[in-house]
């Protein structure tokens, strides 16, 4: 049976993503990448696009559901290939999380995986939902 918290808790463990990208003057970003997903904080793969956060990047949580806030689109990729998974990065670049990146079911969902040098790349909602699985 999967552990149950309270919608205080898992306010607080999705706020703390917040803080973690959040923690440098500048936006954080995510980071779209093609290949296999390494170990956690492992070193990437090839860097298809890179989009910014606001600088907060969302709001408080609430029922464990992290909304983020508006996050600006790629206007041109920077190589081409297929999305299978993402880094998140504070403004200075540090680690915040990996996850992997599909069309339904991932971590990420994107309406197309292909990403074509040149071209845009956007995420259009970006939530995360805490515990109680």
């Amino acid at each position: 049976m999967a552990l149950g918290f309270n919608a205080t808790l898992r306010n607080a463990r999705a706020d703390a993503i917040t803080t973690a990208r959040d923690a440098d003057a500048a936006a954080g970003m995510v980071r779209i990448y093609d290949g296999t997903r390494p170990a956690t904080g492992g070193a990437a793969t090839t860097l298809l696009a890179e989009l910014t956060f606001s600088v907060t990047s969302a709001p408080g949580a609430s029922s464990g559901v992290l909304t983020a806030s508006a996050i600006t689109g790629d206007t041109a990729a920077n190589a081409s290939g297929a999305a299978s998974w993402f880094r998140e990065v504070d403004g200075a670049g540090v680690h915040v999380m990996d996850g992997d990146i599909g069309v339904s079911g991932s971590d990420l969902n994107l309406n197309d995986i292909n990403v074509v040098i040149g071209q845009p790349v956007d995420i259009t909602s970006y939530v995360t939902t805490e515990g109680n699985a």
